[in-house]
């Protein structure tokens, strides 16, 4: 990845919002700008942006890390062992701010702690708001970005297809999300050196636990009857895909199969849609469209879609308040969804790139009902 234009884009925002330094806070713009992908838990990690130099913040054990990882210079380091140095990285922090020459401080206003925004505000400095920057430079994806998304779209439909077709009544869903897993693990070990892997899944079943459209897999066994949604995204390297599908163990009810129908319908006018040059919320209501003259727009509870890459939800959203015009290089995730009570919950997912000449889907598995009935 490009880093170094990646700060210098940051650099570009910094001199027209006349900032001094911006402190980069949330973990997913930090690998965005640094290639460092940390496990902080209870361990923060700052980073600093300067016009002539990026520092980092960052505790002991993840000094290695970072040196191997970034351009950060200097690495100020913070310690949990006595007689190593500092142990508080408030002081850092503190450290930091006194070297900052001038006033004007960037921060993103959803992301930083209110104790560090406290901190900045007493040495005198002036805040100013650079998350919507820095989700405009992350919404429009570079070229090794997208081949990345790309390949990850491959793995997470591979890991979908194993899932649903090891599918069968008396197995649980931790059980049918396990032959996914397993062909990731193998299909990335195999084939991607010295890479990284990071994913979620999740396949509740039955009427009831669908209609919960984000529920952890647990040990309930299916059944003959049930509509299972199984979800998943993988993370290749740090950058993510998106695969949902909507199947059934055995026959589907009528109202099941009406219900599917039209969430398909939906979906598919949604993915037929989105394309550069139309608004996020141009999209949501091409989806929910079909789904009100169908009428089930009262079993809808979230946006047709969302963006992706670095994190699993990104903006920009496709939901019905984005006035946004959509971009090529931009990735979202399609998914309308419908949850009726006593039949069931309804939804696919795909994730789209968008070009210059429309949208390419980068996920697939067939989506007609007759290939999500499994005997």
């Amino acid at each position: 990845m490009d880093r170094a234009k990646r700060i210098e884009s940051l650099r570009q925002v910094m001199t027209e919002k006349n900032l001094d330094a911006a402190i980069i806070f949330n973990f997913e713009n930090q690998f965005y700008f640094s290639g460092l992908k940390a496990i902080t838990y209870s361990r923060p990690i700052i980073m600093v942006v300067e016009q002539t130099r990026q520092s980092l913040i960052i505790p002991k054990l993840e000094e290695k890390h970072a040196k191997e990882k970034t351009d950060a210079d200097p690495i100020h380091i913070y310690h949990e062992v006595e007689g190593r140095g500092s142990t508080d990285y408030h002081e850092l922090f503190d450290e930091v701010l006194d070297g900052i020459e001038g006033s004007q401080v960037g921060i993103e206003f959803g992301a930083l702690p209110a104790e560090l925004v406290s901190g900045i505000q007493e040495k005198g400095h002036d805040l100013v708001d650079v998350q919507g920057d820095i989700v405009r430079m992350r919404a429009i994806k570079s070229e090794e970005e997208i081949e990345m998304i790309k390949e990850s779209g491959k793995l997470v439909s591979g890991a979908l297809k194993h899932t649903l077709e090891h599918s069968a009544a008396g197995k649980s869903e931790l059980e049918i999300d396990y032959h996914g897993n397993q062909y990731l693990f193998e299909e990335i070990s195999k084939n991607h050196t010295d890479s990284t892997l990071d994913y979620f899944v999740m396949s509740p079943s039955g009427v009831e636990r669908t209609n919960m459209p984000h529920v952890f897999s647990n040990t309930r066994k299916l059944e003959i009857g049930d509509v299972i949604i199984h979800s998943r995204q993988v993370g290749l390297n740090g950058y993510r895909a998106e695969c949902e599908r909507t199947y059934f163990i055995g026959e589907p009810t009528e109202a099941q199969r009406e219900a599917f129908k039209v969430m398909l319908e939906a979906h598919l006018a949604a993915l037929d849609f989105i394309k550069a040059g139309v608004t996020a919320k141009a999209v949501n209501q091409a989806a929910l469209d079909v789904i009100k003259e169908a009428g089930y727009d009262a079993y809808v509870s979230h946006r047709t879609g969302h963006g992706i890459g670095i994190g699993q939800h990104e903006e920009p959203s496709l939901r019905f308040d984005n006035d946004l015009v959509l971009e090529a290089g931009m990735v979202f995730c399609v998914e309308p969804g419908i949850y009726i009570p006593g039949v069931g919950g309804f939804r696919h997912s795909d994730t789209v790139v968008l070009t210059e000449d429309g949208a390419e889907i980068i996920t697939e598995y067939p989506r007609d009902l007759e290939s999500m009935i499994f005997e």
